[in-house]
């Protein structure tokens, strides 16, 4: 492993003006030391580190630093400016730069490295050093580590010994003081210092919350405050013990990304800033913390991040979010969709179309009859079928406030069912409950009453808010919208349907499984709860086109393997049976190998076989099970012939486009690149 710094990454005497030309100096060093494979693209990576952030810190410091695909392995390079230099830091210029550049997947020793310097930016014995030094060797040994601040230089380590050898013996002879008197009589134990736990963070996690960190627990000991920080960086984290959150006087989130596990220290007295006030402010946050706990004030309940959130990047909007959310409610509506309609199909397939007229089995049922048993597949069904939008509902509830969105949820989900306003009165509601809970979360709540808000006064609440919209607001025109669509795709006929299947059909291919296919899968699964022949041809449509991109991957690999890899060979043979079994997502790994070929072919035969599959009236009563439940569709053979033209004109495509791939550059080796070609940097 290379040494972090060497003195060939430090420019003692950097002449540049701004904090651009600053970056690319230094940034060139690393170039030079085969530390850096592409400077310009380096350079974006660190200006859009610095567009989040100004890096520019109190007492003339500068550290410009990014994570970057382009550097090899955690680097560290040094300039110092004499007429300083700009980096945004509220008490001026910096004249002491740090530019430091960490790989994607920086490895734990260097960063923890990196970490440690960071600490000791807040030394002044530290930085007076730096400031003083006159070579550049040295320079790098004490940002190293390899030589103290105080130590001398090597030619001078050996000279005047006696004073240090008389300093101890002074030492030793020196005569102890005297015991200072104890403030509290013997016989009572000293009152426990105040004791606060912190977290710092920030979006890179390798400068600024390492040193938040130490500037808060040099500031504790100056207060005489116990401090412990958790450093939530990117060499990972270390959760504070339990016990010591628990016994915490206070708490200090320092922080720029979202706190992990935050709900861990709710109910304590917090103080909750930015990373670099942490840094400047440390003095100040303690005596605000201790402010708030003599006052008895606590922070609510912290929230614990919803399951589709605890993932979620720090730069995520609300779209982001808004598509996870719904995600979560139509990830576990799917097995309910394929149980209950499985069972729906296969009792029409035993039992005929008429088998919805049975009477109920717990009242008739002859173990002999073939009726009996497809009466019976068929109310097993209708009731699975009969929790898609309670279930649709509640999960997306789920997917915004966790747990106690389930409630709502289901209620409002169940309201929809009744005011008939279907699979898009089911959204609405499970996107109401999840408001609800989080607005009720977020209101200021007695110590004592806290323990019955998640199994008393959050569903209480909650349900009679979404209640009361869903019966009384939205819930009747949504049935109205939903009616409205029921009708349309009732009376579609002609070039209208075809156009509508095309564009099923280029939904369904476009991800592959993701979100669009979802959206598109889930409005044709809504159709089934209240069939008719335009949503059943919807669903026919929808079936038809999901299985084009494993199968057109499949022939593909058959009739070109030269084209693929080995693995996406092998992966072609497993795409037959996904794809004959309507599992989209059988075309994810060569999509993902080579999206830009890949998704444009499975979209055009997607919206092929959408297309013709409408255009034929073909019709389809099962949600689920590709070319096995062919007996239930209308117009089979029409049906596979769909199929059939889509699957081909996506082989043709995705053939055709990888066959126009720039080939290999075969001249030979002494032949001149063409101007800017084959220019590597050493690594």
């Amino acid at each position: 492993m290379s040494e972090l710094i060497t003195a060939e990454l430090v420019d003692l005497d950097l002449s540049a003006e701004t904090k651009d030309a600053a970056a690319r100096a230094l940034a060139a060093r690393m170039v030079a030391a085969g530390r850096v494979t592409d400077l310009a693209g380096f350079l974006a990576d660190v200006a859009a580190r610095e567009a989040q952030m100004p890096t520019g810190l109190d007492g003339g410091i500068g550290i410009p630093h990014c994570r970057s695909t382009h550097v090899t392995e955690p680097t560290l390079a040094f300039g110092r400016s004499a007429a300083g230099i700009d980096f945004g830091a509220p008490d001026g210029p910096a004249d002491l730069i740090f530019l430091i550049a960490a790989p994607a997947g920086g490895d734990a020793d260097h960063l923890s490295i990196l970490s440690t310097l960071a600490r000791q930016l807040m030394d002044e014995t530290f930085t007076g050093a730096l400031r003083s030094a006159t070579e550049a060797e040295r320079t790098a040994a004490l940002i190293r580590g390899d030589a103290a601040p105080g130590e001398p230089a090597p030619e001078q380590t050996e000279a005047e010994p006696e004073p240090a050898a008389e300093t101890a013996d002074m030492a030793t002879a020196a005569p102890e003081p005297p015991a200072e008197p104890s403030a509290a009589p013997a016989d009572q134990p000293a009152p426990a210092p105040f004791r606060i736990v912190a977290v710092t963070s920030c979006p890179t996690g390798i400068a600024h919350t390492y040193m938040a960190a130490e500037s808060l627990e040099q500031a504790g000991k100056a207060a005489g405050v116990e401090v412990a920080v958790e450093t939530q960086g990117s060499a990972g984290f270390q959760r504070l013990d339990p016990q010591l959150v628990a016994d915490a006087d206070g708490v200090i989130f320092a922080h720029d990304v979202e706190v992990r596990d935050k709900e861990r220290f709710a109910g304590k007295p917090t103080v909750d800033v930015g990373v670099k006030a942490g840094i400047g402010r440390a003095a100040d946050l303690i005596a605000e913390v201790r402010r708030k706990a003599a006052l008895g004030e606590v922070s609510a309940p912290a929230r614990a991040a919803a399951p589709m959130d605890k993932d979620a990047e720090p730069g995520d909007g609300f779209a982001t979010r808004l598509r996870k959310w719904l995600m979560t409610g139509v990830s576990y509506m799917v097995p309910f969709v394929a149980a209950g309609g499985l069972l729906i199909a296969l009792a029409f397939a035993i039992g005929g179309y008429t088998i919805n007229k049975a009477p109920s089995v717990a009242d008739h049922f002859l173990w002999t009859e073939s009726t009996s048993w497809a009466a019976l597949l068929f109310q097993i069904g209708t009731v699975a079928f009969g929790f898609l939008v309670p279930v649709l509902a509640g999960f997306i509830a789920y997917g915004m406030a966790d747990r106690p969105g389930l409630v709502p949820g289901f209620v409002g989900g169940a309201i929809a069912l009744t005011v008939n306003a279907g699979f898009l009165g089911g959204l609405i509601a499970g996107l109401l409950a999840g408001a609800v809970v989080m607005a009720i979360q977020r209101v200021r709540i007695p110590a004592p009453l806290r323990g019955i808000m998640p199994v008393v006064v959050i569903p209480l609440l909650s349900s009679v808010v979404v209640g009361f919209l869903m019966f009384l607001v939205v819930g009747k025109p949504i049935a109205a919208l939903q009616k409205g669509l029921t009708d349309w795709l009732s009376g579609l006929t002609g070039a209208n349907a075809v156009i509508l299947g095309a564009l099923l059909g280029l939904m369904m291919c476009f991800d592959l499984g993701g979100p669009l296919n979802k959206v598109a899968y889930a409005f044709a699964v809504g159709g089934l709860a209240n069939p008719n022949a335009g949503s059943l041809k919807v669903m026919a449509a929808v079936m038809a086109a999901g299985m084009v991109p494993p199968l057109a991957m499949a022939l593909a690999t058959t009739v070109r393997g030269r084209l693929f890899t080995k693995a996406e060979r092998e992966n072609g043979k497993a795409a037959w049976v996904l794809g004959a079994s309507f599992i989209t997502e059988g075309a994810i790994p060569f999509a993902a190998a080579d999206p830009l070929r890949v998704i444009p072919s499975a979209m055009a035969g997607g919206a092929v076989t959408g297309a013709l599959s409408m255009a034929f009236g073909c019709t389809l009563r099962a949600p689920h099970g590709g070319i096995f439940v062919v007996p239930l569709i209308g117009q089979p053979l029409l049906y596979l012939l769909a199929i059939a033209a889509g699957t081909g004109v996506s082989t043709a495509l995705v053939i055709l486009l990888k066959g126009l791939r720039k080939r290999p550059d075969t001249r030979p080796a002494d032949s001149p690149a063409p101007d800017g070609a084959g220019v590597t940097v050493a690594a």
